[in-house]
């Protein structure tokens, strides 16, 4: 949820102008500053505040603590000298110098989004472990984790089983293991999830064998999810349906983590296609499972992915 504490127009997914329960983030005007500190002093699961328009004066920035702040400004020195003081203060403080407001960084800001790759399968029909194979210079499981970082997303995550998976990432991802692959992709959704940062509102779950799923697609999943209205999970559209990557909003999680078997979170959202909204298909989806696969893939004009 993001609570509005006044006349911001912003049109933000969860929004709302009446203090909600459960865990949030605060946005609200510089002139704001005194009602948002009250706020955070009582509102544990309060997880941070922006101020569009740095504030003056010499409030005791202590509720800050701990907390994120995001601070916008088009006067350099005003933000800086506030965002010095929220520092100082213990904050985990960020801020946009600018004359106007840029929707997007405020909603990345008050919605972060992982990515969450799922890389913990075995590659038998391969033969070898097919996410280490090469593409352009990089095993295939990299050219996902930089679909995630570069499309928006503020961490990525890898879930492995292979110890040369993990290897392969390490440095440029988070990583988790899934003791129990062999149970099916699910077992690696419900592990990858349990790993993330309590801070995260959303996860773009990515297969590690899509190298043509590429940045493009991640950041249409973010935008189109961070809009007013949008429903909890986002997918990539295609003539047979929806395919992977997919965004799945934290209020989706509960029921996600309670699967089993080889499907993944298809098994909620093709029950309950309601909770999806789809995106125009930038790149396509061809997972690689066997070696035809991947001498497809090969032959195909080299470009970037999108």
């Amino acid at each position: 949820m993001v609570f509005f504490l006044s006349d911001v127009d912003l049109r933000l997914r969860g929004r709302t102008f009446i203090e909600p329960d459960g865990f949030h983030v605060t946005i609200g005007r510089g002139r704001d500053l005194a009602e948002g500190l009250e706020h955070l002093a009582r509102r544990p699961d309060c997880n941070g505040l922006a101020l569009l328009g740095a504030p003056d004066g010499d409030d005791d920035l202590a509720p800050l603590a701990g907390r994120r702040i995001l601070v916008t400004d088009a006067d350099g020195s005003r933000l800086r000298n506030f965002t010095s003081r929220a520092l100082a203060a213990g904050a985990h403080a960020e801020w946009l110098q600018g004359p106007r407001i840029d929707p997007e960084r405020i909603a990345a800001w008050a919605l972060p989004v992982a990515g969450l790759v799922l890389a913990a399968g075995a590659g038998s029909r391969m033969g070898a472990q097919k996410l280490l194979l090469d593409l352009a210079g990089e095993p295939l499981v990299r050219h996902a984790v930089l679909a995630a970082t570069d499309g928006g997303c503020h961490t990525a995550w890898v879930v492995w089983s292979d110890p040369a998976v993990e290897a392969a990432v390490r440095g440029s991802a988070a990583t988790v293991h899934n003791p129990d692959a062999a149970t099916g992709q699910a077992s690696s959704l419900r592990v990858g999830l349990a790993a993330l940062p309590s801070w995260v509102a959303g996860a773009v779950v990515l297969l590690g064998d899509q190298p043509l799923v590429g940045a493009r697609t991640v950041e249409m999943l973010v935008r189109a999810w961070h809009r007013e209205g949008s429903r909890p999970a986002i997918a990539t559209a295609h003539r047979d349906g929806w395919r992977p990557p997919v965004l799945l909003d934290r209020s989706l999680w509960p029921e996600l983590v309670t699967l089993e078997g080889d499907a993944g979170a298809r098994q909620v959202l093709d029950r309950h296609p309601g909770l999806v909204d789809t995106v125009p298909a930038q790149g396509r989806a061809d997972d690689i499972d066997t070696p035809e696969d991947y001498a497809r893939i090969l032959r195909l004009p080299r470009r970037e992915p999108s």
